[in-house]
């Protein structure tokens, strides 16, 4: 008994839900799809076909090579016979002695031998063409050297093995549906072997018969040497013959009876026969032999058996060439039969695709008037058969009426809209309000925006020193690590700590804060683009092509544009496939601009896609103005948009040749000096250390190096100032304590060379300070605008010492050179430490000495970097006694105090304000996807 069947509708397949939104994705239409359904009927059954046509195609070149070698094979056997015949003339001859009287036959016989090589040569194949290079010296031997007869047989016949062997191998490729050509191969090889025999019989009988009688005795070895071999010859066609008889059809051992017949050939058997019967001959039979009326008979049995031969190699050419127009032809018909079967799918397939598309094309415009606002005015008609499309046609007709009563419902609710206008207004009005306090949010979320923007560049700048410092610790390790494998790891370190340094550098850049390492000196392109490689996380897979030869620089754009190629590099490397390589190349154009192409071979993305990322190059400062959905998306290319708009380069993304995508980058002329430097010399940021030498346009062919990114000042002074201090000798004076009333008197220049590379508060106190200074010593104050820098403190009009420098806040921006630290001249030092004191800015006192005098130069290590000694690095101050501090001036308590209280309260403030939009952040569920080198590819 039958189950009931379930009526239920799949999730998946059903329609969508009254009350859900219908599907928004891509249009897909059905007609599309319809001639995809078609093609693919009408691929199945040339695939299909494609099978037996290959294979048709096959047989055809394989008949096709029988017939060119059945041909060659021909040809080759004509000059078998003229050779055997050159054979016999040449054994006959060394057996009378090589006498100059007797040549004439054999060069006769060799001027035909050689027309029929000249005539064949062009025509061989290579194991033809090696047998035709053999006859000279086969022949050389024979005729002019020393050997006997019976060699110089031997030396012919294993020259015609090899123009013969061919021939024997026509049987074994022959396939077996070629009946007619395997009738005549078959037969063939027996046949000329018999024949071969023939002409050697009797060219070693002629030769034993031409033995100089003065020379011979009863028993002469030449002659029965050469008998002999005519007998076994003799024998060896017996048995060709009777496989011959054996292999070849009736009619073809019909031919060969018939040809080779008549009193010649009756004389010549009996001669053989009486001749070969013995393997030697007496004098008598010597004396009674006719040795022209021998040759006359023999040659004539021999050149009758030879028609024979040539008569089936001519037969079996043509069945070869029949075989060959065969398959031709069975090629042809499949491949019509193939292309009829193909036309008559696709004529069903598109005959049964319109019968579907004709009724929908009627649906959908029905429908689209049933969707117009005011309704169809008409129902929708369907003249075809009653079939589901009918069914749905009367299904919309009835929607139709519902919609038009629906419509004369809605006409006459007229003082309801009326009602609803007026509470329309008074929500307007509110929304006018909601307006205002939506712009107050605003200019506070552009505050809260402006203070992160300020931190992060700040923790931007404290990372970058310490990447620095870890850098330079790492090269230290390097240096004295002599393990292949820890020292394979410290490089690694070194290269993440590389790609750190370039991701905090791109939060600069977003930041909207220049960090940069200038150079005054040109730098070689090679050398720019090998920093580029050396940044990036998949280096190892970057493939450098040809670059422009003595090609440099300017020296403050390099790292700039070293940077923008690192995030081309990381972006190509990141999406394609993981064992393909990324191809980075390089050529001057026409304007003298130098063009840099990095090709990868990803999967690409579309046009739209493709143009909205040249957009973000050539407009990076969109990035405040990016949907929160694309945020954290594509970042990399607004840190090259950036970094390249500031130096005039242009960088654009094209579709690769071959797939993936190919980034171009263009180097304007300006940018490029004229005259490169013989050995450009590259100066180090860090104070104090020495020039060197880095791979210049010379050598920057053959030079593999890579030179290290330079080091900004304010990593290094931030690596000075986290070391520990010597300790101070027992007879050195002290450094003077400094309490807090003190430090608000003190000079703000004397104690202004503070780090400002690391952006963070010291936490030990000075060397030489006891260790029982009071806390407020280690303060770092910033008062507050508002309050009025006369009443808490003057200005120190003493010269700042032109060995310090005003401390620089962590957010303070960068100069030109992307110096943070006291690299300034004196003027600019000044000017900072007078606008810090009218701020009412005060550093803090106590936790550097007074400056030394000039240190001595420091020592470097191999790579030219300063080399770092713990524990090396003495306070300053602390062995000049005679800069002693001025008399510290008195400040007022109360105002010290009301001024702490506001920075401590707003301070409170901020870490609740945080605190809540945290919370906030955390409540929506917001996370930030992508990486700075990830461009989002769709």
């Amino acid at each position: 008994m039958r189950a009931p069947v379930s009526k239920k509708r799949s999730r998946k397949n059903g329609t969508a839900s009254a009350d859900g939104p219908a599907n928004a994705g891509r249009r897909v239409r059905v007609r599309s799809r319809l001639v995809v359904g078609v093609a693919v009927a009408g691929l199945t059954v040339l695939a299909a076909g494609t099978p037996a046509v290959v294979s048709a195609t096959r047989e055809l070149n394989d008949s096709q090579r029988l017939v060119t070698l059945a041909e060659q094979t021909q040809h080759a056997l004509t000059l078998a016979h003229l050779l055997g015949d050159e054979r016999d003339a040449v054994v006959e001859y060394a057996a009378k002695g090589r006498p100059g009287n007797a040549k004439a036959p054999v060069d006769e016989r060799t001027a035909r031998t050689d027309r029929q090589i000249a005539e064949l040569r062009p025509e061989a194949d290579a194991e033809l063409a090696g047998a035709l290079g053999k006859v000279k010296a086969v022949r050389a031997e024979a005729v002019d050297g020393k050997g006997t007869a019976l060699a110089a047989q031997q030396a012919y016949a294993g020259l015609l093995a090899e123009l013969l062997a061919p021939g024997d191998r026509l049987a074994e490729l022959t396939p077996p549906r070629a009946e007619d050509a395997l009738a005549v191969t078959r037969p063939m090889a027996p046949l000329g072997q018999a024949v071969d025999q023939a002409s050697a019989t009797r060219g070693l009988l002629l030769a034993a018969l031409a033995v100089p009688r003065a020379e011979q005795t009863p028993n002469s070895a030449v002659a029965d040497e050469l008998t002999g071999a005519a007998q076994r010859s003799r024998v060896r066609e017996q048995a060709a013959l009777d496989d011959f008889a054996r292999a070849a059809r009736p009619a073809v051992r019909q031919t060969l009876a018939a040809t080779v017949t008549g009193p010649e050939v009756k004389a010549a058997d009996d001669q053989l026969k009486r001749l070969t019967e013995r393997s030697t001959l007496t004098p008598a039979e010597r004396r009674a032999t006719d040795a022209a009326a021998l040759a006359t008979t023999l040659t004539a049995r021999v050149d009758r058996m030879r028609s024979v031969e040539s008569t089936l190699a001519g037969d079996r050419a043509t069945a070869f060439t029949k075989l060959r127009d065969d398959d031709v032809t069975r090629l042809e018909l499949m491949v019509a039969g193939l292309g009829v079967l193909f036309l008559f799918v696709i004529g069903f397939s598109t005959a049964v695709a319109r019968s579907l598309t004709r009724p929908l094309s009627v649906l959908r415009r029905g429908a689209e008037r049933l969707a117009t606002p005011e309704g169809s005015q008409e129902p929708v008609r369907f003249t075809g058969r009653n079939d589901e499309f009918a069914e749905v046609v009367r299904h919309l007709n009835a929607v139709r009426d519902q919609t038009v009563a629906l419509h004369t419902k809605v006409s006459g609710l007229d003082a309801d809209r009326r009602r609803l206008i007026g509470r329309n207004e008074a929500l307007t009005g509110g929304r006018e309000v909601l307006e205002e306090e939506l712009a107050k949010l605003r200019a506070g979320l552009e505050e809260h925006r402006r203070i992160m923007s300020t931190t992060s560049v700040s923790l931007s700048l404290r990372t970058l020193g310490l990447v620095e410092r870890q850098l330079a610790v790492i090269e230290e390790l390097e240096s004295k690590e002599g393990d292949p494998d820890r020292l394979a790891t410290l490089f690694k370190l070194d290269h993440l700590a590389t790609v750190m340094r370039r991701h905090n550098e791109n939060l600069l850049v977003l930041a909207g804060q220049e960090h940069g390492h200038g150079q005054s000196l040109p730098v070689p392109l090679v050398d720019v683009m090998r920093a580029a490689v050396s940044e990036i996380e998949r280096y190892e897979r970057v493939e450098l092509a040809a670059m422009p030869s003595y090609t440099q620089v300017a020296g403050h754009a390099a790292d700039d544009i070293s940077h923008v190629l690192a995030e081309l590099l990381e972006n190509a490397t990141t999406f394609s496939p993981p064992e393909a390589k990324v191809k980075v190349s390089g050529w001057l154009n026409d304007a003298g601009d130098v063009v840099l192409s990095v090709v990868d071979q990803g999967i690409g993305v579309t046009e739209d896609r493709l143009a909205s990322l040249n957009t973000r190059l050539s407009t990076p400062d969109a990035y405040d103005e990016e949907p929160e959905a694309e945020h954290g998306l594509g970042l990399g290319l607004y840190v090259a948009g950036r970094l390249a708009a500031r130096h005039g380069v242009t960088a654009e993304l094209r579709a690769g040749r071959h797939g993936g995508l190919e980034a171009l980058v263009v180097v304007p002329e300006a940018l490029l000096p004229d005259a490169p430097p013989s050995s450009p010399v590259h100066t180090l940021a860090t104070p104090g250390a020495p020039a060197f030498q880095l791979p210049g346009v010379i050598a920057e062919a053959n030079e593999n190096t890579l030179p290290p990114r330079l080091r900004p000042p304010a990593a290094e002074q931030a690596e000075q100032a986290e070391q520990p201090s010597e300790p101070v000798a027992a007879d050195a004076e002290p450094a003077k304590v400094v309490t807090l009333a003190e430090a608000f008197d003190a000079d703000p220049g004397e104690d202004a060379d503070a780090d400002a590379g690391e952006g963070e508060p010291e936490t030990a106190p000075a060397a030489g300070a006891p260790g029982g200074a009071a806390p407020e010593q280690e303060l770092l104050a910033r008062v507050v605008a508002e309050a009025d820098a006369d009443a808490f403190t003057a200005a120190d009009p003493a010269p700042a010492d032109a060995a310090g420098g005003p401390e620089t806040a962590p957010g303070a921006p960068v100069n030109d050179e992307g110096n943070t630290g006291p690299a300034h001249d004196a003027e600019q030092s000044s000017h900072r430490r007078a606008a810090d004191a009218e701020d009412g800015f005060v550093p803090r006192q106590g936790s550097h000495p007074e400056p030394m005098a000039e240190p001595a130069p420091q020592p470097v290590t191999a790579k030219g970097l300063p080399k770092r000694t713990p524990r090396s690095v003495a306070a300053p101050g602390i062995g000049n006694p005679a800069a002693a501090r001025p008399e510290p001036r008195r400040v007022d308590a109360e105002e010290l105090r009301r001024r702490l209280g506001g920075f401590y309260q707003g301070a409170q403030d901020g870490r609740r304000v945080a605190a809540e939009e945290l919370a906030q952040d955390r409540g929506q569920g917001h996370t930030d996807q992508g990486d700075t080198a990830q461009e989002a590819r769709t």
